[in-house]
């Protein structure tokens, strides 16, 4: 276990984007394993530019949870269906959705994925951590026929391509997560009536970074354009 980072050092790297919320008890040992998975597999196939187990904890399991900690608190993570939905567009090694689906498990995750490489990788954390109530698709977002009551977008090429890919893929009523860099402006995609409560949350220890989340209202009219 020689990638191994403690989990005292984990939990105190996260405080920031946790900010006290309620978490599940087993959350950082799972994390623990998943970091460890993560840098096995970063060391021959390229899952993520960050290399240093640090950062990763906190660019990644910390913005991601951050974004579980929105969601979560806005209402989005509840729903009157049996099992409130989730799909992670563009998910790579699985940010935000594996964070959010450990900060709350009773919500179904779809992890969408077109690279082979990053679905195997998918695969085998949600085997290794004994997941359920989780599933990955490798396939493009636009290939869908489902739409799900929350749709997050983190880090992906051809970010005003996927807006609206993401955007349709959430069902009325839904909500829409973003990961994205402070200059960006989805508002102006997002500005026909069918979106409502659009809001920015600036992410612990970053000057750029925010998560933005929308509501599609119940009654539809128009694609995002």
């Amino acid at each position: 276990m020689a990638f191994m980072l403690a989990a005292s050092r984990i939990s105190e790297l996260l405080a920031p984007f946790l900010a006290g919320a309620e978490t599940p008890q087993e959350l950082v040992p799972q994390l623990q394993t998943y970091l460890d998975l993560l840098l096995r597999w970063n060391a021959r196939v390229n899952l993520t530019a960050v290399r240093d187990p640090e950062q990763i904890v906190t660019r990644h399991f910390g913005e991601s949870l951050f974004a579980g900690r929105v969601l979560r608190e806005s209402g989005a993570l509840t729903s009157t269906d049996p099992v409130p939905t989730l799909a992670d567009i563009g998910s790579g090694p699985g940010f935000p959705g594996i964070p959010i689906k450990l900060l709350a498990p009773h919500v179904d995750v779809t992890l969408i994925e077109s690279n082979h490489k990053k679905t195997a990788f998918l695969r085998e954390v949600v085997r290794l951590l004994n997941l359920t109530g989780i599933g990955v698709l490798s396939a493009r977002a636009e290939t869908l026929a489902r739409q799900f009551g929350v749709v997050t977008l983190r880090a992906v090429e051809k970010y005003d391509t996927a807006l609206p890919v993401a955007a349709d893929l959430v069902q009325a009523g839904g909500t829409l997560c973003l990961l994205i860099g402070g200059s960006q402006r989805p508002e102006s995609k997002l500005a026909n009536q069918d979106w409502k409560g659009k809001n920015r949350h600036s992410i612990p220890l970053s000057n750029e970074r925010v998560v933005f989340i929308a509501q599609k209202s119940v009654e539809i009219n128009l694609s995002v354009e």
